[in-house]
């Protein structure tokens, strides 16, 4: 029997296409684990928001178990990459519509970050309606 597949790459996918369409841009939600790469300078409470719009990345690829892509921070470019399991939610900066999942676990190769990255403390549970912050 086959295993069954995750709706959350679709979803993402969908709400990413809406977001573009709409002229609107699309913001992901990510919990930092140790499989997760992204500049941690810019992680606060365990968690980063992510501009994932065209204008904002190069090379974006939202695969079925990772979202990858290429983004300036600072001016530095840098290469991103997200696990499924990662990603908080995906909504619009503009009106805050899309979709969250609920927490996953991480499918961790190994409970250690890179040997140069920060441990980031656990982020405290959400406490009524989420915020997004933007991420430059």
């Amino acid at each position: 029997m086959m295993k069954e597949r995750s709706t959350k790459p679709y979803l993402i996918r969908a709400i990413f296409e809406w977001c573009t369409d709409s002229g609107y841009t699309p913001y992901l939600s990510v919990k930092v684990d140790a499989n997760t790469r992204v500049p941690l300078e810019y992680v606060k409470n365990g968690e980063i928001v992510l501009n994932i719009s065209p204008d904002a990345t190069q090379h974006l690829a939202i695969g079925d178990d990772l979202v990858a892509f290429s983004a300036r921070f600072n001016g530095v470019a840098r290469e991103c990459s997200v696990p499924m399991t990662a990603v908080i939610g995906i909504s619009a900066r503009e009106n805050n519509q899309g979709l969250f999942f609920p927490p996953e676990p991480s499918v961790s190769t190994d409970d250690t970050m890179t040997p140069d990255a920060e441990p980031t403390p656990p982020a405290p549970a959400p406490s009524g309606k989420r915020r997004l912050q933007i991420v430059k």
